[in-house]
């Protein structure tokens, strides 16, 4: 889970990016969606990258990293429909 949640916080600011250097991001609410994806992406790496270095599995901390892990995804995949209809 920790690689494709990288990988897809690259997706992640690869929207932003795109919407700010073509000036669409103010047409759109799709950058928006995307920093909220971006932001339980974050949290989803950060939980499962300490549940690996400490070694102890803990039930909270992996629910917490597939549960935003699952959030950040819906919410890329928001980003992108609303980016395909407004644009």
């Amino acid at each position: 889970m920790l690689n494709a949640a990288t990988n897809l916080l690259g997706i992640c600011f690869i929207i932003i990016g795109g919407l700010k250097l073509t000036n669409q991001n103010s047409r759109t609410w799709s950058d928006e969606v995307a920093w909220a994806a971006a932001f339980f992406l974050v949290v989803s790496i950060a939980t499962s990258y300490f549940g690996i270095r400490n070694g102890v599995e803990r039930e909270w901390r992996s629910r917490l990293a597939d549960g935003s892990f699952l959030v950040g995804i819906a919410a890329l995949i928001v980003a992108m429909v609303i980016a395909a209809y407004q644009l």
